[in-house]
């Protein structure tokens, strides 16, 4: 099978964790092939996520390299043995393919800690909602293409529909709140839905109302999807030329660190719950 042009984001941070087991060991890319039995070419394809591996070569390679952490090895086991296609490879060729990839790394997360300060999360939003903050894009975007991005974005909502999904702990600021994307009428139906949402077993809100000041991580969008083994968490930011994800240790116990200060400075969820509804009511 010839190498992926485009590996995923999830298959690319597999082969990056393979890449770094192997040189913490003090391995060559000669030995790694000799433990498959592949030429020493297959194995950087390997190590970029552009060729695939089964479960039992990446457990062949940890044991050999060394590594004594089941609960990771078991982690980058699962990836690799999940070939199955998710919904959204129905977009590929549509949509950019970081698109793509934020929905593949929502559906695999264990949990999701979300923090934002202008805008709604779009696992939260409303099609109406959603439609407007995509009619402000630079340069407009066409009709058709907006319709595929709303689609997307609508489908990203299955992974809270599926069975056991991720919890999600979302942080939002008043001012993402009160923005008016659409109008006062959308507005409104999307704090509403908001407020509905935060009822769900499996999703806590919290917002942080103006009088609260300044907190770490102010003026950005945050994702944080935690994984089956830590060492595996991935964060992404948002951003005007896309989604960047970060996996480095130091950048993920910063980010850590930040969610954890902004869920200090916000309401509790009860207070929350009042604050979107009186929002709403105000409208």
């Amino acid at each position: 099978m010839p190498p992926r042009s485009t590996p995923t984001e999830r298959q690319r941070r597999l082969g990056a964790e393979l890449r770094k087991m192997r040189i913490a060991a003090g391995m060559t890319t000669e030995y790694a092939a000799g433990l498959l039995g592949v030429p020493r070419t297959n194995v950087p394809n390997m190590e970029s996520g552009r060729s695939g591996i089964s479960s039992d070569r990446v457990r062949t390679l940890a044991c050999n390299y060394g590594c004594a952490d089941q609960s990771y090895v078991d982690a980058l086991a699962d990836m690799a043995g999940r070939a199955e296609k998710g919904w959204w490879e129905a977009y590929r060729g549509k949509l950019p393919t970081s698109f793509l990839d934020i929905a593949e790394t929502e559906w695999h997360a264990r949990s999701l800690r979300i923090a934002l300060s202008v805008h709604m999360p779009g696992l939260l939003d409303t099609e109406e909602h959603a439609r407007a903050v995509f009619d402000q894009v630079i340069p407009p975007l066409p009709t058709a293409d907006i319709d595929v991005r709303l689609a997307h974005r609508m489908d990203r909502k299955r992974v809270l529909e599926r069975p056991n999904p991720p919890s999600v702990d979302l942080v939002v600021h008043e001012a993402a709140l009160r923005m008016e994307f659409g109008g006062t009428e959308v507005t409104r139906k999307q704090l509403a839905h908001l407020h509905a949402v935060s009822e769900q077993e499996n999703v806590t809100v919290r917002v942080i109302p103006f009088k609260a000041g300044g907190f770490p991580g102010a003026g950005q969008s945050i994702t944080y999807a935690e994984a089956a083994a830590p060492q595996l968490d991935t964060v992404q930011l948002d951003s005007t030329h896309g989604p960047e994800f970060i996996d480095s240790e130091m950048q993920l116990h910063k980010y850590r660190a930040q969610l954890d200060r902004m869920r200090e400075v916000a309401l509790s969820p009860d207070a929350s719950r009042d604050f979107i509804q009186t929002l709403a009511n105000d409208l």
